[in-house]
């Protein structure tokens, strides 16, 4: 297409023909969707913003997040609840450094040194609390 030509790096996904014609909304809408999806995911992922499959760098602004919040550490962690807590408290309710604290056996403060000196990659983090 004349646009792909201009892009340094064209995305054509071929769809096919609707099946109602002139509804781009259905095959093209959807594909659309779903290569934006894989390209935020892939973002979130290099930016650190997630651990195996979980995304981790949530900010808990409601009662809502800090539920869901609470519930990330535990999957990464398989803490208890009493130990979710106080981690998350400590470190102002940072998921990432909960989970830091709670696995690399570190206080808050070496969490938040952790995550910026590995420009906040959770998993990189963990690596260095590991070697102690």
């Amino acid at each position: 297409s004349p646009l792909a030509a201009e892009a340094e790096h064209g995305i054509e996904v071929v769809v096919g023909p609707e099946l109602i014609t002139g509804s781009t909304r259905l095959k093209a809408g959807t594909a659309q969707k779903l290569v934006l999806n894989m390209l935020s995911t892939i973002t979130m992922i290099r930016l650190g913003k997630t651990y195996g499959n979980l995304m981790v760098d949530v900010r808990a602004s409601n009662e809502k997040l800090r539920a869901r919040s609470r519930h990330i550490v535990a999957l990464a962690t398989g803490a208890d609840d009493t130990e979710i807590e106080a981690a998350l408290a400590a470190t102002g309710g940072e998921v990432k450094n909960a989970i830091l604290v709670l696995l690399g056996h570190v206080d808050a403060p070496e969490s938040a040194r952790l995550l910026q000196a590995h420009g906040g990659h959770l998993r990189e983090a963990l690596g260095e609390a590991a070697k102690g």
